[in-house]
């Protein structure tokens, strides 16, 4: 299993920019973010690919947030611009080992084998 390890939260205000970085014992089919802000449920925020270059970014963070990876190093980052106080919430890396990928995967949860600790992002206002 993967062992992950994300670093780079933080509190910063409305319109300010953090980046995310996920360090991983091995390689992934697939890695991506969740977050999930208090009372409420986890959600889906970006995901990459390793082998071929294909992202996806929930709606509310395109734009805004850029996903990326080093395959050298076995991490992902996520690149967070114009953040709004709407994306505070703990900020999970997960990964996906095995199976099929495609859009309508990597948007659930379920479909990952290994998550991180996460990490606190708060953005006031």
């Amino acid at each position: 299993q993967v062992q992950l390890v994300e670093s780079g939260g933080g509190l910063v205000q409305a319109g300010g920019s953090l980046r995310l970085s996920c360090a991983a014992s091995g390689r992934s089919l697939a890695m991506g973010w969740f977050r999930q802000a208090p009372g409420k449920e986890r959600e889906f925020v970006a995901a990459i690919t390793w082998t071929t270059v294909y992202t996806l970014y929930q709606d509310s963070v395109k734009g805004r947030f850029t996903i990326s990876r080093d395959n050298a190093k076995n991490a992902v980052y996520l690149q967070m611009s114009s953040l709004k106080p709407e994306d505070t919430a703990v900020y999970y890396c997960a990964s996906k080992t095995r199976g099929f990928v495609n859009g309508a995967i990597l948007v659930a949860g379920s479909q990952y084998d290994s998550w991180g600790q996460g990490t606190q992002v708060t953005v006031s206002s």
